[in-house]
């Protein structure tokens, strides 16, 4: 099974550069055109399944990008953006150092009190990857399309590879940049990275 891992388009919080969790924001018209851009570039590709969050910027982007109805698209809450709790909105200069030194290196820096803590990011993502699997097998899924968010996926990435961490957190996801994995070993490799025209 091949996975094709992307980021919603852009949404006007994300223009204005504020903290969007689960702040249900629609795309704008630029977000619009990145999605409808994205499936210019992929060319014929059919999925056989189109999995979304419950936000309508990332089921939007999935309809886009899969080209189905936003009836067919699958929304699953585990792969819902990160709960940024009292940060949520907040300009990305204005959170002050806790949450900027976390978001910048949570490696090292713990989640500020409010924030969602990567280990639970962690949980409910493997726990969706384990379900995909499966529906994977039983299915005979061959190219299944996932529209998320950043933050969501940096942890969805870091797990299909398999990271200690489970999660990679560099470089920061692009709006409508499309992750590319194909089953490797025990886990998954990135084998091709859709961003700006370039793979």
């Amino acid at each position: 099974m091949r996975i094709w891992l992307t980021r919603h388009g852009q949404t006007n919080l994300n223009r204005r550069k504020e903290m969007q969790g689960r702040t249900d924001e629609p795309l704008n018209e630029t977000g619009i055109r990145q999605a409808e851009k994205a499936r210019q570039k992929i060319g014929e590709i059919r999925f056989d399944a189109v999995y979304a969050s419950t936000l309508d910027r990332a089921v939007t982007t999935a309809s886009i990008i899969g080209d189905v109805p936003k009836e067919q698209v699958k929304q699953d809450p585990r792969i819902i953006e990160v709960d940024f709790g009292r940060y949520e909105r907040k300009k990305y200069y204005g959170m002050g150092p806790a949450m900027t030194l976390f978001w910048a290196l949570p490696e090292v820096i713990p989640e500020p009190k409010t924030v969602e803590p990567i280990p639970e990011l962690v949980e409910r993502s493997r726990s969706f990857l384990a379900d995909l699997e499966r529906w994977g097998q039983e299915n005979g899924y061959e190219n299944v399309l996932i529209a998320c968010h950043g933050g969501i996926m940096r942890v969805l990435s870091g797990c299909l590879e398999g990271r200690q961490r489970g999660f990679r957190w560099r470089p920061k996801p692009r709006n409508c940049e499309i992750r590319v994995y194909e089953p490797a070993d025990s886990h998954y490799r990135m084998v091709r990275d859709i961003i700006d025209g370039e793979s």
